[in-house]
């Protein structure tokens, strides 16, 4: 039986371009559900097994705005035990000053951090290990990760966490969503996966946040 993901959806700052590529890569193995900065039906987390608030371009602060009229449900959705994932932008959001989620772990730019090798907010590719393999994924100002426990699933080039876990939260500070026009620019298009890390993120959502590993990739 498939699950069902909630998106979030306000461009620019989880922004269409993110969704669409979230969309492609999860669409084959669950039910995809779209909301946006409107009010949402009564009831309409009750069947969801995740959220997802993707990346996108603005500032964090937004948050206040586009996403009061729905706090309530979202926060009533996580307290009974939701799954969230968050997606740069997304995953700043999981901080303490927005959605709260975290246990001692505050979300903070990379490019911020001692020894980061990307040092500007613009599209590139940062060198990752994902899972003990290294990779070139897209990357816009996303967040690391700093304090408290948890388990981290892959890495920038200065050791700093990419990709965490933390109970019933998976973050991510680069976008494994990303799709083929994100690499149009020349400087880019060397590093096109190719739609090779759609499954690397199916796979983390599904066995860290859905536990459903036997979820079939191709099905």
């Amino acid at each position: 039986m498939k699950k069902t993901i909630a998106i979030f959806l306000h461009h620019p700052t989880c922004s269409a371009d993110s969704v669409n590529g979230l969309i492609a890569a999860f669409s084959a193995m669950a039910r995809i559900k779209i909301f946006t900065k409107h009010k949402v039906a009564e009831g309409f987390f009750n069947d969801v097994d995740l959220v997802v608030f993707p990346g996108g371009d603005g500032e964090a602060t937004a948050f206040r705005t586009v996403l009061k009229p729905n706090l309530a449900d979202i926060r009533a959705y996580m307290q009974r035990g939701g799954k969230y994932l968050g997606i740069c932008m997304g995953a700043y959001w999981a901080d303490a000053y927005y959605f709260n989620l975290l246990k001692g772990t505050r979300c903070v730019q990379y490019i911020k951090r001692p020894k980061a090798d990307i040092r500007s907010s613009y599209g590139t590719v940062a060198p990752v290990n994902w899972l003990g393999q290294p990779h070139q994924m897209y990357f816009y100002d996303g967040p690391t990760f700093l304090g408290g426990s948890f388990q981290t699933m892959a890495s920038y080039a200065n050791g700093d966490p990419m990709a965490i876990v933390q109970g019933s939260v998976g973050l991510i500070g680069c976008h494994l969503e990303s799709q083929a026009h994100w690499y149009s620019k020349k400087y880019m298009q060397p590093h096109w996966h190719l739609n090779a890390h759609h499954p690397l993120l199916w796979q983390f959502v599904a066995n860290h946040l859905l536990h459903s590993p036997q979820l079939d990739l191709f099905s």
